[in-house]
C-alpha cells in the first residue's frame, strides 16, 4: 500500500531566521522531503530572510549542507537536492529596522499563497508582523507561523497575542507545537473517535488513571541560559504535555475541523483543577561520572529551576471526575520515550480467585521512539497446572504493521508546514487556548516561588526523584517503566 500525496497550491514561504538552527535542522530538510514526495508545486518558492549578509548562492549552499547532514542518506540524491535548491532565494532584512523590506516585497508574487515562518525569538514577533503589514507585503489571506515559547506567563502571552492581533486575524496565525504533528498523536484521535471499541470505555467508570510521560536522555546542553529561566514546567508541561492531555481527555468534537477540535481542547484546560503542591514533584539531575549536573550545565550553583516535573492532575467534568492524570517529563532520564498510557480498572469481580493476581488492561500510545500502539490484555498462561493468568501485548508497531509505508511517515514539521499552506489550523493552538494554559500554570509556578521550593535531586539516567514514585505509591499505583 502506497500513501497518497496530495499536492498543495502554489506558494511563497518566507522563513525569518532562515539561517538559524531550527531552519537548518527541521524546517528546510522537511521542505526538501515534501519536494521529493511531489507535494510542492513546480513553481513554489522558499525565501530565507535573516540579518546576516549572504548571497542567494551562499544560502543555497548552506541549505544543501543542512539537507545532507540532517536527512536520511537515501533521501539525499544530489540531483534532487539541486532541483530543490533552485527554488530557494534569500534576502537580508532587519527585523527592527527598515533594511531589506522593499527587497523582500519585490520578491513576493501576487497570485500565490503567502506564508511567513517566524523562526526567531518571540521578542521579534511583533516587529515582524508590523513590518509585513506596513510594507504591504502580507495580504489578507497570508499566514504567519510562530514558534513556542508563546510567552513565559499569562501576562506576556496576552501581550504577544495582542501584538499579533493588531496586524493579523486569528485565522491567519498558526502557533506551531511540533508534538501535534506527530503521526501517533493524530492516530490518538483516530483510535478514540474511529473505533466503537474504545469510546464507550473512555471515562472514569472504566479508566483507573492515565499516565503521560515525555522523557529525554539529554541534558540542557547549550540551552542552559534559556532553560534556567524556563524550566521543565514552562518548556514542556505548559505546551507539549498540556496538548497531549487535551487530546486524550477532550469530548468528541462535532466534526473534524479546526474550531470544533480546539473548542473541545479549551474546555479541558478550563476544567483542570488547581494542583495542590503535595501532588507535584520537581527535580534536578545530579552529576554522574564526567557528566555535569544541572546546576553546572546552567552555570548557576544555586539554581532552583527544575529539569524534571511530575504531577497529579484532576479534571472537573462528568467524564473524568475522580480519575487522576499523572504527567511526567524530565531531562537526563533512563531512556528517550514519549508515551500516553490509559490504565483501565480491574474487573469488578475475579472468578479465578486471589491467586490469579491483579490484571489490568493498558492501552499504550508510543509517540517516540518506535511509534505505535499497544493494548495489554490478560490471557491464560499456556501449559498445564491450572488457570494461571498473564498479561500479553497486542502490539501495532507502525514499522511492522505498515511496512514500507511506515518509512514514508512524515516528520511533524513537514506535516504542519503543509497544513499551513492548506490553511488547516486543526493541529495549531488558538490564542485563547494558550492563555487558558498559562492561567492554569501560573499559580503553580508562583507557589514554588512563594515557598522557595528547592527541587529534589535525582541521579542522571535514572527514572527521576524517588518522591515522584512515592506520589503514586501512596495511592496504590506505580509509574510505568521508562524504557
Amino acid at each position: 500500500m502506497v500513501s497518497r500525496v496530495i499536492p498543495v497550491d502554489d506558494f511563497d514561504l518566507v522563513i525569518f531566521g532562515g539561517t538559524g538552527d531550527l531552519a537548518r535542522r527541521k524546517i528546510l530538510p522537511g521542505l526538501y522531503r515534501r519536494f521529493c514526495a511531489g507535494q510542492m508545486p513546480e513553481t513554489a518558492r522558499v525565501i530565507g530572510a535573516a540579518r546576516s549578509d549572504h548571497s542567494t548562492e551562499e544560502f543555497r549552499q548552506m541549505v544543501g549542507d543542512a539537507i545532507r547532514e540532517f536527512s536520511k542518506k537515501n533521501e539525499c540524491e544530489e540531483e534532487g537536492i539541486g532541483a530543490f535548491l533552485d527554488r530557494l532565494d534569500y534576502v537580508q532584512v532587519d527585523a527592527r529596522g527598515e533594511g531589506g523590506w522593499d527587497d523582500l516585497k519585490a520578491k513576493m508574487r501576487d497570485d500565490v499563497i503567502k506564508a511567513y515562518y517566524f523562526s526567531v525569538a518571540p521578542s521579534l514577533f511583533g516587529d515582524l508582523a508590523e513590518r509585513l503589514m506596513s510594507h504591504r507585503i502580507a495580504d489578507p489571506d497570508a499566514r504567519i507561523v510562530v514558534e513556542k515559547p508563546f510567552g513565559r506567563d499569562l501576562e506576556s502571552a496576552r501581550k504577544l497575542n495582542a501584538d499579533l492581533a493588531r496586524h493579523f486575524a486569528e485565522t491567519q496565525i498558526y502557533r506551531i507545537d511540533h508534538y501535534l504533528g506527530k503521526e501517533t498523536v493524530q492516530n490518538l484521535m483516530a483510535v478514540r473517535f474511529g473505533n466503537i471499541l474504545f469510546e464507550p470505555l473512555w471515562n472514569s467508570q472504566y479508566v483507573d488513571h492515565i499516565q503521560i510521560t515525555v522523557a529525554e536522555t539529554v541534558g540542557v546542553g547549550g540551552r542552559g541560559e534559556y532553560y534556567d529561566r524556563a524550566g521543565a514546567m514552562r518548556d514542556m508541561v505548559q505546551n507539549h504535555l498540556m496538548q497531549l492531555l487535551c487530546l486524550i481527555a477532550m469530548e468528541p468534537p462535532s466534526r473534524f475541523n479546526p474550531d470544533a477540535v480546539r473548542d473541545e481542547k479549551l474546555k479541558v484546560i478550563r476544567a483542570l483543577e488547581p494542583v495542590d503542591h503535595h501532588h507535584i514533584v520537581r527535580g534536578q539531575y545530579e552529576a554522574k561520572g564526567e557528566e555535569p549536573s544541572f546546576r553546572e550545565d546552567v552555570g548557576d550553583p544555586r539554581s532552583r529551576t527544575e529539569s524534571f516535573v511530575a504531577m497529579r492532575v484532576m479534571i472537573s467534568n462528568w467524564r473524568w471526575a475522580g480519575t487522576p492524570f499523572f504527567l511526567r517529563t524530565g531531562k537526563k532520564l533512563r531512556a528517550r520515550t514519549s508515551e500516553i498510557a490509559v490504565v483501565f480498572k480491574d474487573a469488578p469481580h475475579s472468578i479465578f480467585g486471589e491467586e490469579a493476581g491483579r490484571h489490568a488492561n493498558v492501552l499504550s500510545i508510543r509517540l517516540q521512539p518506535n511509534e505505535g500502539i499497544t493494548l495489554k490484555v490478560t490471557i491464560k498462561e499456556p501449559g498445564p497446572g491450572g488457570m494461571r493468568l498473564i498479561d500479553v501485548p497486542l502490539d501495532m508497531s507502525f514499522a511492522e504493521a505498515l511496512g514500507e509505508e511506515a518509512e514514508e511517515i512524515t516528520d511533524a514539521y513537514e506535516r504542519l508546514i503543509m497544513d499551513v499552506i492548506r490553511g488547516n489550523q486543526t493541529l495549531f493552538m488558538r490564542g485563547d487556548e494558550v492563555e487558558a494554559a498559562w492561567a492554569w500554570t501560573d499559580p503553580i509556578i508562583q507557589g514554588w516561588e512563594l515557598r522557595s521550593d528547592v527541587p529534589k535531586t535525582y541521579d542522571a539516567y535514572s527514572s527521576g526523584p524517588e518522591d515522584a514514585a512515592m506520589m503514586l505509591h501512596r495511592e496504590g499505583r506505580r509509574w510505568r517503566e521508562i524504557r
